[in-house]
């Protein structure tokens, strides 16, 4: 069990967490998170926000009973921590461009803090799509060469992906849908690598719970991904 250091409110539903968990998580990967005995049936997965070695971060958003008994966590109390799971985002050097949408940001902070971290030559820029309200923007300036923000809309709009070495994207799919066709109409399909959202079981590949369909047959989204190369996913 690991102890929460705080669980705080940003926004109607939104929230952010930190606890004391010592690990080496890599940009991308996910926790299995549980707050409960017996219901809800399944932990629940949560992208690392952030993490320092001896504590991780998650941002999530409050929409079934599960997220909703995190929100409840005061800091002092106890929260399950199974992880960190999955593969992590390529490391790269050059021109990155992180594209996210909604809860789909929550893997990009650590993601800009690492690249810069690998490669301080590199540029970051981050593009952050919101519904209604934007979240941490000032946080984001932080560890990223530039931010662009969009509330409404697709910030897939802002993002021209012939500037770009690697483009690194989490959000809902029609979003990185769009993206990804952006990107092959001029020929950078294979410079494009996406974050999948599913709902999981076991989290380590032990069931078929998260399967998708790829070009190269079904995956397990927790075990071979949540990262998969675009074009592989799309294509199918």
């Amino acid at each position: 069990m690991s102890k929460i250091l705080s669980n705080e409110q940003l926004s109607r539903d939104f929230f952010q967490m930190k606890a004391n968990c010592p690990n080496e998580a890599r940009m991308g990967q996910f926790y299995m998170l549980r707050a409960w005995e017996a219901y809800p049936l399944l932990s629940r997965p949560l992208s690392v926000f952030d993490s320092d070695g001896g504590t991780v971060s998650f941002l999530y958003k409050v929409i079934g009973e599960g997220t909703k008994i995190f929100s409840t966590l005061k800091a002092g109390e106890e929260i399950a921590l199974q992880g960190p799971f999955g593969g992590s985002f390529p490391e790269v050097s050059g021109k990155i461009a992180l594209i996210g949408g909604g809860v789909g940001i929550a893997p990009l902070y650590l993601a800009a803090r690492q690249l810069k971290a690998a490669s301080p030559n590199c540029r970051v820029d981050l593009y952050l799509g919101f519904s209604d309200q934007e979240l941490l923007t000032d946080c984001y300036r932080r560890v990223a060469d530039s931010v662009t923000v969009k509330v409404g809309g697709f910030i897939t709009d802002a993002v021209e992906p012939s500037g770009y070495d690697c483009l690194m994207a989490c959000g809902p799919e029609p979003m990185m849908l769009a993206l990804y066709k952006k990107c092959k109409k001029i020929g950078a399909e294979e410079k494009l690598y996406i974050s999948l959202e599913k709902r999981m079981a076991c989290g380590v590949g032990a069931c078929l719970a998260c399967s998708c369909g790829t070009v190269d047959g079904n995956k397990k989204v927790c075990k071979d991904g949540p990262v998969f190369k675009a074009k592989a996913v799309f294509e199918l």
